[in-house]
């Protein structure tokens, strides 16, 4: 089972939480106009303890796949995949509300299909809720899942696992036809059930106009300020990554840091500076 007791005493990974309660997926739902919900996305048990305390949503994304994984996209990412890492951040997390993306072919086939992975991963990881990408044609399984216990928070515009037909990564809903069928993609997706929507690489226009018209909380990755949140991949947001999406604002330079650490450590090495006595055990007199 992914349910087990940590030993905070004496687990540097699993410090003794500051006693918080976490978030539901009604109240997420319910922050519809009021303050805007902070999400990020986390895939290990560490960086859900940092990112926990300041975020409202914490997102197992599959962009996983290209940030941990190294693969060329979302595609290739699987189940088990994760399922593994969704249990790592429920581990880690003690107030937000934590949303396990469903990973392509784990859900499209039929609304049957869906429901079994997405009862896998509620009852493997813990987590409150799925994610999953797709518009008017999901709608029968978002409804679905939902009649059914399963908190299901929608995605449209950009939509990452669908790459190859929208024939890359650039922004959406620049013509009418396109700007329209986005609109009803939310606007199906939310009247079925789902709790939320994530709205990506869409022109503003048509993410304040997605805000407008759904009664659900719509969450913005590279749409506007106007959306009833904004979700960022943590790694990009903190300068990990040397190549980043246009609509990544980077609040650090992480990767010029840890290289800079990285460089004293191995000078110190070098140079048998580390380790010094205080990093040494005496013998006993």
């Amino acid at each position: 089972m992914s349910h087990m007791t940590l030993d905070t005493g004496t687990s540097r990974a699993n410090p003794t939480p500051s006693p918080m309660k976490r978030l539901t997926v009604p109240a997420i739902r319910n922050r519809k106009g009021k303050d805007p919900i902070v999400m990020l996305t986390a895939y290990t048990t560490r960086m859900a303890q940092l990112l926990d305390p300041h975020c409202d949503v914490l997102l197992v994304g599959d962009s996983l796949g290209q940030v941990i994984y190294g693969l060329p996209s979302t595609l290739p990412v699987t189940l088990d995949m994760m399922i593994a890492h969704g249990a790592a951040v429920v581990r880690g997390s003690y107030h937000s509300v934590v949303i396990v993306d469903m990973p392509f072919g784990s859900y499209e086939a039929s609304p049957e299909q869906a429901f079994h992975s997405a009862s896998r991963v509620m009852a493997e990881t813990g987590a409150a809720g799925v994610k999953m990408e797709g518009g008017e044609t999901l709608a029968p399984t978002v409804e679905f899942l939902t009649r059914r216990g399963i908190p299901v928070m929608g995605h449209v515009g950009l939509t990452p696992q669908a790459v190859n037909a929208l024939g890359g990564y650039g922004a959406r809903g620049r013509s009418n036809a396109e700007h329209a069928q986005i609109l009803d993609d939310a606007r199906a997706i939310a009247d079925a059930g789902a709790f939320g929507v994530v709205a990506e690489g869409v022109v503003e226009t048509l993410a304040n106009e997605i805000t407008a018209a759904v009664s659900v909380p719509v969450i913005g990755i590279g749409a506007s300020s106007q959306c009833d949140g904004q979700v960022l991949v943590t790694e990009d947001m903190l300068g990990m990554f040397e190549r980043t999406p246009r609509f990544v604002k980077r609040f650090d330079d992480l990767a010029g840091r840890i290289s800079a650490a990285v460089e004293t450590y191995a000078t110190e090495v070098r140079s048998r500076a580390f380790p010094g006595a205080e990093q040494v055990y005496a013998a006993r007199d």
